[in-house]
């Protein structure tokens, strides 16, 4: 769990750095300082949603009745997938783009007023923030081995992304944008197969899902056969792949359902569509 919500942390953390970095950049260089105060409020604003929607999640799951929670966090899990699994494809698709789109954005605020420049900012800080918030909850209440190593990864994963920003707005760090968030959305990907999985281990446990007591595997007892090693080797296996102890035939297909299409899809490589050429006007038959 520690590397898998290192992983969610450093690249949701680097994204919103990478939003940040390019609002106060182009309000330093046009000139607009004044502008920085209701920036910085809309994104501080967004920080604390963020947080607060976090806290929400863990008091309402900690007042329900077991098939209640199992119910809950299950289908929250599967929502999380989809968001950032779109998160994923999206920034692949648009991350080039998203300096001039925002910009834009800011310009057209600066011309509103205050409240327009802290609405921008609040709205691409927050929806990353969002989506932080409830993928790692998802990870936290379906970790075994209690909270710590989890939270740990997190802030850990969030403050190398703020490290990261930084030195890319100072112009002291270069980055193959594109590479680095491939590689982190494919790894990424792995881990949302484990929570998507998992929410269907918990849709078991809820009672939605038969086959609760039908195990596939049981990675514990493999690693057993190793002695002490083991310990550690399967601790290691289940923070990557995110899995449970004992793996149900329902939660090995849906982990395999999800993994092996959408990464299919998000590494295939498809050739950029070339402009078809212009045809030569034919010329006008002579009488």
């Amino acid at each position: 769990m520690l590397l898998g919500n290192f992983l969610i942390g450093l690249r949701e953390g680097l994204e919103a750095a990478l939003v940040v970095s390019i609002l106060i950049a182009y309000l330093v260089k046009t000139g607009n300082r004044r502008a920085l105060l209701p920036v910085w409020t809309g994104i501080g604003a967004a920080v604390v949603l963020a947080c607060v929607f976090g806290i929400a999640l863990s008091a309402a799951s900690s007042e329900m009745q077991f098939k209640t929670q199992e119910l809950f966090g299950g289908v929250l899990s599967i929502v999380a997938v989809g968001l950032v699994t779109w998160m994923v494809f999206w920034m692949r698709k648009t991350a080039r783009f998203m300096k001039a789109e925002l910009e834009g954005r800011l310009e057209g605020a600066l011309d509103v007023g205050p409240l327009a420049l802290a609405a921008v900012a609040f709205l691409a800080v927050g929806r990353e923030g969002l989506e932080t918030a409830l993928f790692l909850w998802t990870n936290i209440s379906n970790s075994s081995g209690g909270s710590t190593q989890p939270i740990a990864g997190a802030f850990l994963g969030l403050a190398v992304a703020v490290a990261l920003g930084y030195l890319l707005y100072r112009g002291g760090l270069k980055i193959n944008l594109k590479r680095f968030f491939t590689w982190t959305g494919a790894a990424l990907i792995v881990v949302a197969a484990g929570v998507f999985g998992y929410g269907f281990h918990d849709l078991q446990e809820a009672e939605v899902f038969p086959g609760l007591h039908s195990v596939a595997l049981e990675p514990h007892a493999f690693f057993a056969e190793f002695g002490g090693a083991g310990d550690w080797m399967q601790t290691v296996f289940q923070g990557v792949l995110n899995v449970t102890p004992q793996i149900t035939w329902l939660q090995l297909v849906m982990w395999a359902a999800y993994l092996v299409p959408v990464m299919v899809l998000f590494l295939r490589n498809p050739s950029p569509s070339k402009p078809a050429p212009a045809k030569a006007a034919e010329p006008a038959p002579t009488s």
